[in-house]
């Protein structure tokens, strides 16, 4: 008897298990780096295929309005880990030196997750401060932690980090895309029986454009830079299909909450941008607007093509609502579940801010009001009309880009000023406009 009381006390015990795994999705997320908006194929892209991110979009949800908070590499990445945006902390800009890290006082998602039984793994790209070992993933909640610091070959510290410890070098760098697909496929092995979040932060498309011989070989009648660039972003791709192809062997498709998203606009010069004026650096479209889908088998309808705004705000309230938790903390970004369902096709309204240096922007709606350089007067255009950003309508809407502005002014005033500015990127846009046309003639010779 004692012995059936203990076989019924076990079976209760992994049918809890069950249940509670159950109850938790897997969180996964690809973060590209530097991405066009328009680059995969599902969004138009025609350089490079890209037939698992493209299965991702016909399998849940693809945003044609999807935004990053940031023009730049590490204020989107604090807005992602956050939910918050990274003018709370004045995290502008790039990390460079001490003091320009991650503020300590900000919870990250994975520390979120962990308090509610999740193990937490980032591969890839860090880029929030490596000056000190508080400000590295292991201290910010990452069980599994391996990657780069920052950008490949940026300093003249190590590059890459594994666990604690900063490294000097990586097998297979500086082509990374396949080492961070074999090190995600591990991670997913070793937890295949928890509730997991892993953090997929490819180095790809940012330079350097380096790619494996295979994938060279197939663009070879590109344009040498062209094809380095279609090269890297058809790996990069092929590491997600590599990760998806575990997660169905593991038959945990349908138990995971996927996104997929770039951390902000294009920035190589062909990169496809499908008519969205200015690239990373700029609060134009073209610098904010990214490739921005979600998936979850049987639970996100399939097909769906939306044109809500939305933010990378968003995926940290929307994973503790899956996870079945309420936060504690104020986000910034909202809970995308009704819309991803299906139960709604609108989110309430609301404004979403950008802020980098002298620039800054809000849309609320259509209407965007943008001051992309310090020498331009506020610009006030309706998206809808006119994604290109073109036809100022300020003079004929004055009302419009007078409320928009306080709406940004008020907004900013409950911001802290930037810690930090990157003045290169901040000055004359027509000077940087007249360098870009000339390195385009330049390629093109």
């Amino acid at each position: 008897m004692k012995f059936i009381a203990l076989l019924f006390i076990f079976a209760s015990v992994v049918a809890s298990s069950a249940r509670a795994k159950a109850s938790k999705p897997n969180i996964l997320i690809f973060y590209l780096d530097d991405m066009g908006w328009a680059q995969p194929g599902s969004y138009g892209g025609k350089m490079a295929p890209t037939p698992n991110m493209d299965a991702l979009a016909a399998g849940g949800v693809r945003f044609t309005n999807g935004y990053s908070s940031g023009c730049v590499c590490s204020p989107g990445r604090v807005g992602l880990m956050t939910g918050r945006y990274q003018a709370r902390t004045g995290h502008d800009a790039n990390p460079t030196k001490e003091g320009r890290e991650l503020l300590l006082s900000e919870t990250t998602m994975a520390q979120h997750l962990k308090t509610v039984g999740y193990t937490t793994g980032i591969v890839g790209k860090w880029h929030l401060g490596d000056t000190a070992p508080e400000f590295m993933p292991p201290a910010r909640g990452f069980d599994f932690a391996m990657g780069t610091v920052g950008n490949l070959g940026v300093g003249k510290g190590p590059s890459f980090y594994r666990g604690k410890e900063l490294i000097q070098e990586l097998p297979g760098a500086p082509i990374t895309s396949p080492v961070y697909a074999a090190e995600s496929v591990k991670f997913l092995d070793a937890n295949r029986d928890k509730p997991w979040f892993l953090y997929l932060s490819f180095n790809a498309v940012h330079a350097p454009h380096v790619a494996s011989e295979k994938w060279l070989e197939k663009f070879k009648d590109l344009p040498k830079h062209d094809a380095a660039y279609a090269a890297l972003a058809a790996e990069s791709d092929e590491a997600i299909g590599t990760v998806m192809t575990k997660l169905r062997e593991m038959n945990q498709e349908e138990n995971t909450l996927i996104f997929l998203i770039s951390d902000n606009g294009g920035a190589y010069q062909n990169a496809e941008m499908g008519g969205l004026r200015g690239h990373k650096w700029f609060l134009w479209e073209g610098g904010i607007r990214v490739s921005w889908i979600a998936a979850w088998k049987g639970r996100i309808p399939a097909g769906r093509v939306s044109n809500e705004p939305v933010i990378q705000l968003d995926v940290l309230p929307t994973a503790l609502a899956a996870a079945g938790t309420e936060p504690k903390t104020t986000f910034d970004g909202v809970n995308l579940l009704p819309l991803l369902e299906g139960k709604t096709d609108k989110l309430s309204p609301r404004e979403l801010y950008f802020r980098f240096g002298v620039q800054h922007a809000v849309r609320q709606g259509d209407w965007k009001l943008v001051k992309a350089s310090k020498d331009m007067q506020p610009m006030l255009v309706n998206l809808a009309t006119d994604p290109g950003e073109q036809t100022d309508l300020t003079a004929k809407e004055p009302d419009k880009a007078k409320a928009l502005q306080q709406l940004f002014d008020q907004w900013n005033a409950t911001m802290q000023p930037p810690r930090w500015e990157d003045q290169r990127w901040n000055g004359d846009e027509s000077r940087k406009e007249e360098k870009k046309d000339k390195r385009k003639k330049k390629a093109a010779k």
